[in-house]
């Protein structure tokens, strides 16, 4: 599942198999996405792709796809409005939605994440959930309790099933996924430091032959780590074809790390004759999957609304239209401006793009390409007043790398590139050709540095921007975002 797809959640239905991730700050929120070979990914839509519920406002994470009955259930962790993170629930009546939210469920005050179903040996629904402890720097709990079959409400009283107490687990454990096998539950659960380029998750399991107890952790724990491929395997879901095992998880790609983000991975494991599960290649993540073809994307902007993958701010999401193969997009002052991005999938890639009437923007508006962290972390070329800057937004600071008065040439369209290498190191041109010929921006660096970008739980987005008055509206035609695939970093590569 190339891409920034974290704490990946999977179930099948009849021949489909559905997937949904974390969002965090991006919307819209928790992706929908199909596949009938676990190898071909379809984004049919988001679980909230407009409205968000009523009860939160951002940190939209560790999404659980249960199929019960006739009613698919959403359980999500989210950022209560004036509270904490709590864990909340959607339903719809068929995996693709529309999802009507039901609530918070649980709302702890460290927090409370990582919501997941599980009916014990008398068949009566548990919701299982971490208690967010490590936030402020406490235990952290994994709780279960009863919740009724409405889904709207907790029952009786909540009972802890184990916490983080070995070395390896670091200062929490989380992501519990179940699985009842024979005589006994599985929990399936991620350790230690999940995120960022010195992260140090790995994945463990324990066993308990009742859902509440007691749990055994495997002496042989954590049984899925690292290796020279991929960094940091956790919070997935367990599932079976037949009589084959595997998680879907995340991990990072060693080329392209936090830039990209933690993608959505499948590890197969076998049963041992004792009852523990062992994952294959010596516990680590397959160093060799199915053939990489570069996802690559390309809009045209001739439907009526935005293509679902496109992303945006969750909590600042802009004013667009799409009408005659143009993009149409309403101007923020604020951050980084109106913004809209696109995943990336490899640590080597081109986007461009074209503005539209770059010489008829209203004074104080600029437009243009960026590479997106967050709405304070950017990296932009943009056009207007006149001119093209280069500048860039570290941490809500501006600062200008470079500019160039808009040719005339250029007034009623500029071409527009950035490109990546190594997921972080950036180099934006400029065309006023139609993309014949490319130049960059005069005194700005060949290669500019964008380690600071992506946010600890996040990958970084190839879009475009339009920052000014709310008043101001800017076109753009066509954007593109090529993926190169390269393998990952060894040390002879250089």
């Amino acid at each position: 599942m190339p891409g920034d797809f974290p704490d990946p959640s999977i179930m099948k239905v009849g021949d489909t198999y559905w997937a949904t991730a974390t969002s965090s700050n991006w919307g819209p929120v928790f992706p929908l996405l199909k596949s009938t070979n676990l190898t071909d990914w379809d984004l049919v839509g988001h679980v909230f792709p407009n409205e968000l519920p009523s009860w939160a406002d951002y940190y939209f994470w560790a999404p659980e796809i249960s199929q019960e009955g006739d009613k698919t259930y959403i359980y999500y962790t989210a950022h209560k409005k004036g509270g904490n993170l709590a864990v909340g629930i959607a339903v719809a009546d068929t995996p693709a939605g529309p999802y009507r939210d039901l609530g918070p469920l649980v709302a702890q005050k460290d927090g409370s994440i990582d919501g997941f179903p599980m009916r014990d040996e008398n068949n009566q629904l548990y919701l299982i959930w971490k208690e967010d402890g490590n936030s402020v720097n406490q235990p952290t709990p994994i709780w279960a309790q009863r919740l009724n079959e409405e889904h709207t409400a907790l029952l009786g009283e909540k009972k802890e099933l184990f916490r983080n107490t070995v070395p390896w687990e670091g200062n929490l454990v989380e992501g519990v996924c179940m699985v009842k096998r024979n005589d006994y539950y599985y929990a399936f659960y991620a350790g230690n430091g999940c995120c960022g380029h010195n992260c140090t998750y790995g994945i463990g399991v324990a066993r308990a032959k009742s859902l509440l107890g007691p749990w055994e952790k495997y002496e042989k724990n954590p049984i899925l780590t690292k290796n020279e491929k991929w960094a940091c395997p956790g919070h997935g879901t367990v599932f079976n074809r037949g009589n084959r095992w595997y998680m879907l998880h995340h991990a990072y790609d060693t080329r392209s790390f936090e830039f990209v983000g933690r993608q959505g991975v499948i590890s197969e494991f076998k049963w041992t004759s004792d009852g523990w599960p062992e994952f294959r290649n010596d516990g680590t993540v397959p160093t060799k999957a199915a053939p990489v073809v570069p996802r690559n994307f390309n809009d045209e902007f001739t439907n009526a609304t935005l293509q679902p993958s496109w992303q945006w701010p969750v909590e600042e999401r802009p004013t667009v239209a799409v009408r005659d193969g143009k993009l149409y997009v309403t101007a923020r002052p604020q951050h980084s401006g109106a913004v809209l991005g696109q995943h990336t999938t490899t640590a080597d890639y081109t986007a461009t793009t074209t503005l539209l009437n770059p010489g008829k923007l209203p004074a104080g508006t600029v437009a243009g390409i960026a590479a997106h962290g967050d709405p304070e972390n950017t990296l932009a070329l943009t056009a207007g007043s006149g001119k093209l800057q280069l500048w860039q937004l570290e941490k809500g600071k501006q600062k200008a790398l470079g500019e160039v008065k808009l040719p005339t040439t250029a007034t009623a369209a500029v071409a527009l590139r950035l490109q990546a290498q190594q997921g972080n190191q950036f180099r934006f041109s400029w065309s006023a050709d139609g993309g014949k010929t490319w130049q960059g921006v005069p005194g700005a660096p060949a290669l500019i540095n964008g380690a600071y970008l992506p946010p600890w739980d996040r990958g970084v987005r190839a879009g475009v921007l339009v920052k000014g008055p709310a008043t101001a509206t800017a076109a753009f035609e066509e954007f593109n975002l090529e993926n190169e695939v390269v393998t990952a970093q060894t040390e002879g590569d250089k």
